[in-house]
């Protein structure tokens, strides 16, 4: 079992890995979004409706769409994660509740519902050694708690 020890002495690069996956995911997913205009904006912010809110469909598909794209740049780059970790975690909940409420099956909603939990848990973990957060403010939230 000390091989195990070992491995977190990675952690920080396999935290790496995973923002960058994640984020360009992210990004890449939002950016047809944030690049459709008030008119894709409206469509995804539609989802609004779920929750009874039926105005400013159009504000909060921008919001959704800028969640995914810049959060996702953000994410990769580890510059202001939490605030985006957040920003993703209530666009991804927001999502999931829409698949559930039109009755889709799990199959439907389970990337948004895993996202959602990915974003959550990043929340807490925080981008780690190897990000623009650590290197312009210095941030010490990731330092190992033993």
């Amino acid at each position: 079992m000390a091989y195990l020890n070992n491995t977190y002495r990675y952690q920080h690069e396999g935290l790496l890995l995973l923002r960058i996956g994640i984020g360009i995911s992210f990004f890449l997913h939002g950016w047809p979004k944030i690049t459709g205009g008030p008119e894709m904006w409206a469509l995804v912010g539609g989802a609004m409706e779920t929750f009874g809110i039926t105005f400013g469909a159009m504000f909060f598909g921008f919001l959704a769409s800028f969640a995914e794209t810049f959060g996702g740049l953000c994410l990769l780059l580890g510059l202001f994660f939490r605030p985006m970790t957040l920003l993703l975690l209530s666009t991804m909940t927001v999502a999931t509740l829409k698949h559930i409420s039109d009755g889709d099956d799990f199959n439907t909603f389970s990337h948004a519902l895993e996202a959602a939990i990915l974003f959550l848990s990043l929340f807490f973990i925080g981008p780690g050694r190897y990000s623009l957060d650590q290197a312009f403010f210095g941030t010490r939230d990731f330092a190992p708690r033993i």
